[in-house]
């Protein structure tokens, strides 16, 4: 093993369908039991970008090929409806650039601009809207084929896209505005307009300068037809690069032989993750939050910010995977707190209700004055918490029980690991054959009216600095505090082993 990467013969974790696991607009289903031979590296490691931080990578090409080329890279999206959510750029100026972004449809959308006008575009008429999963892109460029459709190629997931909602091709023979000497290449910006920056996880980005590769040069369907990454073992081209984001200090090294490295503009160490595409974490959902006036998701939606109620309207936002069986262990940094917050657990939508997180027979919180909430019956419970402090929640669908930490301290003596005598757990659950959506997720709320809550979720990987580093049972996870003995941090490898 090099630079933290993987070396073959690979045994990438084994993953099912996710049996008693659901995730927001579709299941997460992944089996990878694939065996590859020794090939070159590929990364374990991902970049979280943060739109309102302006974060990006950028470099100054060299001459190389402008008719043929190939991009290839692993995205998880942090937000829908965004027209400048940029994933790749190369520009000369204003007026002639190649991008590669998602637009505010959630369509991905292929451009060229040529001195004001369009050179060639393709927008999709399939949209993107998932933002718990990872989506592998690939455009292929090859401007002196004869066919038209062959020039520009699109790629999702293995599975070429054909159906546009605009579909411009160049001409035979175009010179894209690529690989053009001492022109600016972009990964998650188009900073010259100072606004626009993607907002979302990337991992594997590559290019291949002067080659136009199908999918299968990047990724494998496996047995039960899940897109998965495999190493990249070509050439790249003079201009061509790949950024693995393995080394935490300087996210923008390339690892192929070109040294073609990007500077960093605004990432940090502790944007360097350990969501990738073959082991997926939760997030906080986008699509479930309530009052989205008032509330801000970011650091690749594990930063929830509410910022008080409107109309009897509390805002609440919850996790993106769901649970029905299994124990799991899950962080909450409060960073901001004004009398008003609370976490907990649900199986309840935060978009289809007004009230605050504990009135309900299916909302069960932790309250920052140390009492906890069900179904509209609060009592004393443990300690208070402010901003500062962490919050641990070991929910126990089993034994049907949960209980809160703070600090590391299991609240009113509870101890998660009793199983069945659920011994001071916080609460008894309701069974999720009773619940509305059948299974318990992780949320965040407040009932106040001020500069409301923040919290920093860790559901295994963690968007603040690690002081100690605690790792589940299973080997998975980055937790401030020790994982109590048999929880699992929630991402799909552990979902799928229940």
């Amino acid at each position: 093993m090099a630079n933290g990467g993987i070396i073959g013969p690979v045994n990438i974790p084994t993953s099912t369908t996710a049996t008693g696991v659901w995730q927001q607009e579709e299941q997460y289903e992944a089996k990878v039991t694939d065996t590859w031979p020794q090939r070159a590296l590929f990364t374990t490691k991902s970049a979280r970008f943060n739109q309102p931080s302006s974060d990006y990578l950028n470099r100054t090409a060299t001459s190389g090929n402008r008719q043929v080329a190939t991009f290839s890279g692993w995205l998880k999206k942090g937000s829908n409806g965004v027209d400048t959510n940029r994933v790749f750029l190369e520009y000369n100026s204003g007026t002639n650039y190649f991008e590669i972004r998602w637009r505010d449809a959630d369509n991905l959308r292929i451009y060229e601009e040529l001195n004001g006008s369009t050179g060639f575009e393709l927008i999709t008429n399939r949209v993107f809207k998932d933002n718990s999963a990872w989506y592998h892109i690939v455009v292929a460029i090859d401007t002196t084929q004869g066919t038209a459709a062959n020039r520009i190629k699109l790629y999702v997931n293995g599975v070429q896209e054909t159906s546009f909602a605009t579909e411009t091709y160049p001409s035979q023979n175009y010179n894209v505005q690529m690989n053009v000497a001492d022109k600016a290449v972009q990964i998650g910006a188009y900073s010259f307009s100072g606004s626009n920056y993607f907002n979302g996880y990337m991992s594997e980005i590559i290019w291949v300068d002067g080659t136009a590769l199908a999918p299968t040069s990047f990724g494998v369907a496996n047995s039960d037809g899940v897109w998965t990454p495999i190493p990249y073992t070509g050439t790249f081209g003079t201009n061509g690069f790949n950024l693995q984001f393995e080394n935490a200090a300087a996210l923008g090294t390339d690892s192929s032989p070109n040294g073609n490295t990007f500077t960093v503009n605004n990432l940090t160490s502790i944007d360097q993750s350990t969501d990738y595409p073959v082991v997926n974490y939760a997030t906080m959902n986008p699509l479930d939050v309530s009052l989205p006036s008032t509330f801000a998701l970011s650091e690749g939606n594990l930063d929830a910010h509410l910022n008080g109620y409107s109309s009897n309207i509390y805002p609440r936002a919850f996790s993106n995977f769901q649970v029905t069986a299994g124990k799991w262990y899950v962080e909450c940094k409060i960073t901001e707190e004004d009398d008003s917050g609370m976490v907990g657990i649900t199986s309840r939508s935060a978009v289809s209700g007004t009230d605050y997180m504990g009135l309900s027979a299916y909302d069960y919180r932790y309250y920052h004055d140390g009492t906890k909430m069900n179904n509209n019956s609060s009592s004393s419970y443990g300690t208070t918490w402010d901003g500062g402090d962490t919050i641990g929640i070991a929910l126990d669908m089993d034994n049907l029980a949960v209980y809160f930490s703070l600090n590391g301290t299991f609240q009113a003596s509870g101890d998660p690991t009793s199983g069945s005598s659920r011994t001071n757990a916080a609460f008894n659950l309701t069974a999720v054959a009773s619940t509305p959506n059948g299974a318990y997720k992780f949320g965040i709320g407040t009932q106040g009216d001020g500069n409301g809550t923040r919290g920093q979720w860790n559901f295994g990987s963690p968007p603040f600095a690690i002081s100690s580093g605690n790792a589940d049972g299973n080997g998975y996870g980055n937790f401030e505090y020790a994982v109590p003995s048999g929880y699992l941090s929630l991402c799909t490898n552990n979902l799928n082993s229940i």
